[in-house]
């Protein structure tokens, strides 16, 4: 995944092999098995080059660490205190991030309802209860990924 990332473009297992064995030997069929069941999990889209099968990330890097980060915090019986935790050990800089981005998504999230609080995100809330998503029973954002179990899963 790490190759495919960074070279953000498709490859094939011999392209991937060829690069690995630079710094350890492996064998071109302990990758192609890899690849083989990143595909079935959804973490790779392949398509045909030629004899070979192309592969692709089917998801960013960011995606897949934001997936992992969700599963690990659906994990815990106290979600609150984890995050205090980490909050508590982060840098200053990584502070910044985390407010840049939560003011990202308060920001695109605000975009999005209706100035007015009419429409279906307020007859959703009045079925549901204010912070739930209709038809869930759970709050929203809560519970672990749909899917497979493994991060990164399609839902």
């Amino acid at each position: 995944m790490d190759r495919l990332w960074t070279w953000g473009r498709p490859a094939t297992v011999r392209e991937i092999v060829d690069d690995l064995n630079r710094s350890r030997p492996l064998a071109y069929t302990t990758v192609m098995t890899v690849a083989d069941i990143l595909h079935r999990k959804g973490m790779l889209r392949r398509e045909k080059s030629g004899r070979a099968w192309s592969y692709r990330p089917a998801c960013t890097r960011e995606a897949y660490s934001a997936a992992l980060m969700r599963d690990v915090l659906g994990e815990s019986p106290n979600p609150t205190g984890a995050l205090a935790h980490l909050v508590e050990q982060l840098t200053p800089a990584e502070l910044d991030a985390l407010r840049a981005a939560l003011d990202s998504v308060d920001r695109d999230q605000t975009d999005q309802t209706e100035p007015t609080g009419s429409g279906e995100q307020t007859a959703d809330r009045e079925r549901t209860g204010s912070g739930e998503q209709a038809g869930s029973g759970k709050r929203a954002g809560s519970g672990k990924r749909a899917g497979n179990g493994e991060p990164g899963s399609p839902r």
